[in-house]
């Protein structure tokens, strides 16, 4: 049988700063993810930092984290926020090359000493006496260690919602964890549920881009960590657009459609990133709100559309993208 001083579930940011973290400082440790390609995937927003967000980032690089550096490394763009305030509420933001950005993170993580990759689900937590000592795989291999660190993420008993419409899923396209949140209920522990959406991409080539504003990065590009001095990696621009009358109108007629407001979801939204469709009934009274359209990278066509976040129906998103100018 294996034996670990820590085991990581989970390869996205929070598992790959603590396995990274855990191998540093000297600890045995094994990360346990299902593919290789996925770890450090973006597979929403692919930014790092941000007013709040950007100072857990640098804290994180203060401590030997890895984040920071890889940003400055693979971003696209760069910007301060809120630099008309005191430096204390100052975010650091960074567009990031979602590709570049994640395999940077794996040779990192590949490349560590006393860290091991091993591609496999976890279905069970193993406990003697109210006490941790490993993980079963769904291979059925048991993995001994006296720290188990749980960063899956969206995949414990994930469910996607789409319009009515709604499966299990950790993310488009890969199953959820219900094994391991099984395994949590079995020991005792309660389980929550919280929801987070995103909008639906848009083909660069499908965008006129002369009716948008130009919101091109720093001029002096800051770096995210402490150990960069300069960046010298060219920057591309992002757009501002935003929602009419006509956008609201199309929310409005299909908020029966809406899994939020027809009561099918029970999670709980992150407070300050609403959906669109959270931002038309809670704000009647606006006209508008704003839409950044960002790169997914150098290399790809796709741009994320910030701000229409949502869970309404594939025919009722491509209705809502085509009102806004």
């Amino acid at each position: 049988m294996k034996s670990y001083d820590v085991i990581v579930i989970g390869g996205g940011h929070a598992g790959c700063e603590a396995a990274l973290a855990s191998a540093r400082m000297g600890c045995a440790t094994v990360m346990i993810t299902l593919e290789a390609d996925k770890i450090a995937l973006m597979p929403c927003n692919p930014a790092i930092g941000g007013v709040g967000k950007g100072h857990i980032v640098r804290e994180i690089d203060a401590l030997g984290g890895e984040m920071a550096k890889i940003i400055d490394r693979t971003g696209i763009q760069f910007r301060v926020l809120n630099v008309s305030k005191g430096p204390a509420v100052h975010g650091y933001r960074a567009q990031a090359d979602k590709d570049q950005y994640k395999n940077a993170m794996r040779q990192v993580v590949e490349n560590t000493d006393n860290l091991d990759l091993l591609f496999e689900e976890v279905d069970a937590l193993n406990i003697e006496g109210s006490v941790i000592k490993g993980v079963r795989t769904a291979g059925g291999t048991d993995i001994q260690a006296a720290c188990v660190v749980i960063t899956t993420g969206t995949f414990l008993n994930g469910l996607i919602h789409l319009g009515l419409n709604s499966k299990p899923a950790g993310r488009v396209g890969e199953k959820p964890a219900t094994k391991l949140s099984q395994s949590f209920l079995s020991i005792g522990f309660e389980l929550g549920r919280l929801k987070t959406g995103t909008p639906p991409r848009l083909k660069r080539g499908s965008i006129d881009f002369s009716r948008c504003k130009l919101q091109p990065g720093d001029e002096v590009p800051r770096p995210f960590s402490f150990s960069t001095s300069h960046i010298d990696r060219p920057q591309v621009p992002c757009y501002l657009t935003a929602t009419n009358e006509r956008t609201a109108q199309v929310i409005r007629e299909n908020l029966h459609l809406s899994p939020l407001y027809s009561g099918v979801i029970d999670g709980v939204g992150p407070r300050y990133c609403p959906s669109i469709e959270d931002k038309v009934v809670k704000f009647p009274d606006k006209n508008s709100h704003n839409i950044f359209l960002e790169p997914e990278g150098l290399d790809t066509d796709w741009i994320y559309p910030n701000g229409i976040s949502t869970s309404l129906a594939e025919e009722v998103q491509l209705q809502l993208v085509q009102t806004i100018p």
